[in-house]
């Protein structure tokens, strides 16, 4: 039976930043815009770290029924290494999209922006269908669209809508700045996979990409990120050119991407690409913070 420990390792991987990262930046613009909610700005990170850890253990849950985690490099499935058993797994992720889903009701309740039900249960419907169903998106090569639409456009605009009633042009370049961050860190994860996925039949975009053209793309989101936060001040304040603090974080990663490595020794890359993605939103909260 697997421990307390192992089960936070099976949902722990690039849980926080990816959560904390949409909220926190999103409420930096509902507070530069005088609208900000301590009580939803909180409902809105238990829904997106709720959707966060359930994704991880689906993933787990589907990928290690498949077999695709035979070959994995990355850190510890639950499935895949035989520890839980996959029924367990799946149920855990259910309980996370569960509560997501509770916390998304209390915020129509607050708002009383009852479509949002529309928008949270798609959200639900994308985390599992990621890597579960019959035809996973996720082997298909659509993960980093579905990431950028949900943990970028979706988690920031809606964190800014339910606070102050719209979403301004700062809002939506400050989503595409966390939404491709958001994507940089899926791509390095598929390009440490990227072997192990040929060999499953896990059809990522990396694998039709390739080595090359996905190390391109992993820099390329990066250059996206940073002309993201540069739209964000020029629609606001200047001070949110803070949120370009992320560079420091992202040195190693663009170092280690370029330098070619592989397998485990991407795995910093992908921490410290979450690390920046933190950074941004916190560089970006504590700019617009002065502004306002």
């Amino acid at each position: 039976m697997a421990t307390a420990a192992e089960w936070i390792e099976g949902a722990r991987p690039r849980t926080l930043p990816a959560a904390l990262a949409p909220v926190l930046a999103g409420s930096a613009v509902a507070w530069f815009e005088g609208a900000f909610s301590p009580l939803l700005a909180v409902l809105a990170l238990v829904v997106a770290l709720a959707l966060q850890v359930g994704v991880n253990f689906a993933n787990d849950y589907s990928d290690g029924i498949r077999g695709t985690d035979a070959a994995r490099v990355g850190p510890l499935r639950l499935v895949g290494s035989g520890l839980v058993e996959p029924r367990r797994v799946r149920a855990a992720a259910f309980g996370c999209f569960a509560l997501a889903a509770a916390a998304g009701l209390a915020v129509v309740v607050v708002t009383g922006h009852w479509w949002l039900l529309a928008v949270g249960a798609a959200a639900i419907a994308a985390a599992w269908f990621y890597t579960g169903g019959r035809r996973p998106y996720g082997y298909l090569g659509l993960g980093e669209v579905f990431v950028f639409l949900f943990f970028g456009l979706v988690a920031v605009a809606g964190t800014v809508y339910i606070q102050v009633g719209r979403v301004s042009p700062a809002a939506w370049w400050t989503a595409v700045a966390i939404g491709a961050l958001a994507c940089a860190i899926l791509v390095a994860n598929n390009l440490r996979d990227l072997d192990g996925d040929r060999a499953a039949g896990k059809r990522t975009l990396a694998t039709r990409l390739g080595d090359t053209g996905t190390r391109w793309f992993f820099l390329g989101l990066l250059a996206v990120a940073a002309l993201g936060v540069v739209a964000v001040a020029a629609t606001s304040s200047w001070w949110a050119l803070l949120g370009l603090i992320m560079g420091l974080a992202l040195v190693g990663p663009v170092r280690e991407v370029l330098r070619g490595v592989t397998g485990r020794e991407l795995i910093p890359v992908l921490k410290n690409t979450g690390l920046a993605e933190l950074a941004c939103a916190a560089g970006l909260f504590v700019g617009l913070w002065i502004a306002r």
